[in-house]
């Protein structure tokens, strides 16, 4: 969905968009990254704490009471504040009874043009996480995370049957008649090769429409999709506000991973480096 700055506004248009998945049959819904405001990090300005909430708070009280009315999960996205100068990007899991299920602390944070996070994110303490729900295990990812694979594979590793990324990305205004289409891509073939790589569905979940300047800010490019545990897309939003509903046989999980038994394989004597930035000298 695109936001404006009214903020009740665009917590009214999310909700909306949960009953009208819930209406076509949703199960689990899940909202894009920081749905309540603009994807305000395009600048460091440091009122634009104000936008941060408690967990619980307003916003998750409302998207909890919509997930106990329409009965079902919902997976959301939040500016969490902490405490005074703490603050994370959150995803929080509520179940069909509105209650809180799981929540997530955005691990890996950009700082990039446009992209400025570092600023207000904390790094998340939680690590990497599942969460049970009523119809699947889930795990919560956010945005700049899907383009590590280790954060994919530790959180299949937990038992994850879906990876959710509620996210916010788009082109830079310099780089999109060079670069756009390959960045795009790009973005479709890590999330594809993190559902192969682990045998789970992956469900990306992104913001739509222009925020910033005229003549700068960022065009996001929507294109939410979902694959299967295959890297097959099952279906894909277009670049305008959709509610796109998906339907996931969580037996493809089995049936893929005992033909590609990636698992299985792994050499999990001989990983040691990876917790190294980098290796050198040996």
């Amino acid at each position: 969905m695109s936001t404006s700055d009214d903020k009740n506004h665009n917590v009214k248009k999310a909700i909306e968009g949960v009953r009208e998945a819930a209406g076509r049959g949703a199960q689990i819904v899940c909202l894009q990254e920081l749905f309540a405001s603009p994807y305000f990090c395009q600048v460091e300005d440091a009122d634009l704490f104000d936008l941060a909430e408690p967990i619980p708070g307003p916003t998750t009280e409302t998207v909890a009471a919509v997930a106990k009315e329409k009965g079902v999960t919902v997976v959301t996205s939040v500016f969490e504040k902490r405490a005074p100068g703490l603050y994370h990007n959150t995803a929080v899991i509520y179940g069909e009874k509105g209650e809180q299920l799981g929540m997530y602390r955005k691990m890996h944070i950009p700082d990039d043009p446009l992209y400025y996070e570092k600023f207000y994110f904390t790094p998340g303490d939680l690590g990497f996480v599942t969460v049970d729900t009523s119809r699947a295990r889930v795990g919560p990812l956010v945005c700049w995370d899907q383009w590590y694979p280790e954060a994919a594979r530790l959180t299949a590793l937990r038992g994850a049957e879906i990876l959710f990324y509620p996210t916010a990305i788009g082109w830079h205004p310099g780089e999109k008649a060079e670069f756009g289409e390959q960045q795009r891509a790009a973005w479709h073939t890590i999330q594809k090769s993190h559902a192969i790589a682990n045998g789970v569905f992956v469900c990306a979940v992104n913001r739509v429409g222009h925020e910033g300047p005229k003549d700068g800010g960022i065009e996001f490019w929507g294109g939410s999709f979902v694959c299967d545990p295959f890297g097959v897309v099952l279906a894909e939003a277009g670049m305008g506000e959709e509610v796109l509903v998906v339907e996931c046989d969580l037996s493809r999980q089995e049936e893929v991973r005992r033909g590609w038994p990636f698992l299985r394989d792994r050499r999990i004597d001989a990983y040691g480096g990876i917790v190294k930035r980098l290796i050198e000298g040996e």
